[in-house]
């Protein structure tokens, strides 16, 4: 289970935005650096999302950051990749909508390994029973990643999938400092984001995280302290 008081930090990887135009050993090079900044930084979740990559590539990244992790309150989650995973040593999977359902996935999976699932509504969180280990709802607010006319939950939205959860809600999709007190006024027990934990600088944009996950975790508990 994750049961760190709030907020609860994931980050999710995308090589391609980390490593602009790099050949495919610099882009290794620079995801388990990101990784490496994370376990420093103390993320809870690292989700290595890297689904063109084939499964024999994807084990290799994942056993890599999982060994980088080691010992450390990171963990290290595969998107999609049940197989991967459990054969990478990775804590856990974060199955999508059309994955392998979470109750099947609970059965090959051993004690302790995490379970997230992807929602994107009301009634997809309604629908989940007590077998997630937490949820990520999305997306909520505008994101370059997503056409201007994507569906967005935005904050009501957000907070009516927190109301019928079993799990802890992350909140993803446009997620930067400033929308963070609204994730955590939402009822969100954290976040999941690429762009926040990304730098400028290119063609790696791989940069230190402490000071974002700071801000992060002092954005989200303000609310505590709010007159």
């Amino acid at each position: 289970m994750l049961n760190r008081i709030p907020p609860i930090l994931c980050l999710v990887t995308d090589r391609r935005r980390l490593c602009v135009g790099c050949d495919d050993a610099a882009i290794g090079r620079c995801v388990i650096a990101q990784v490496r900044e994370a376990v420093d930084a103390g993320i809870d979740l690292v989700q290595v999302r890297e689904r063109d990559l084939d499964a024999g590539r994807l084990a290799d990244l994942v056993a890599e950051a999982v060994g980088v992790a080691r010992g450390s309150a990171t963990r290290i989650v595969v998107n999609d990749r049940l197989d991967v995973a459990l054969a990478a040593g990775a804590a856990g999977v974060h199955l999508r909508a059309d994955s392998i359902s979470p109750a099947a996935a609970r059965r090959l999976t051993p004690e302790g390994f995490l379970i997230g699932q992807s929602v994107h509504s009301e009634s997809d969180a309604r629908s989940i029973a007590g077998d997630v280990d937490y949820l990520i709802a999305g997306t909520v607010f505008a994101t370059t990643s997503k056409p201007d006319d994507a569906p967005r939950l935005g904050e009501a939205g957000l907070a009516a999938i927190v109301r019928v959860a079993r799990a802890p809600v992350l909140a993803i999709g446009g997620i930067t400092l400033e929308v963070v007190p609204r994730v955590a006024s939402a009822g969100a027990a954290g976040l999941a984001a690429i762009g926040l934990f990304l730098g400028e600088s290119r063609p790696c944009r791989c940069m230190p995280l402490g000071r974002i996950a700071a801000a992060a975790r002092a954005r989200f508990d303000s609310l505590k302290t709010a007159p």
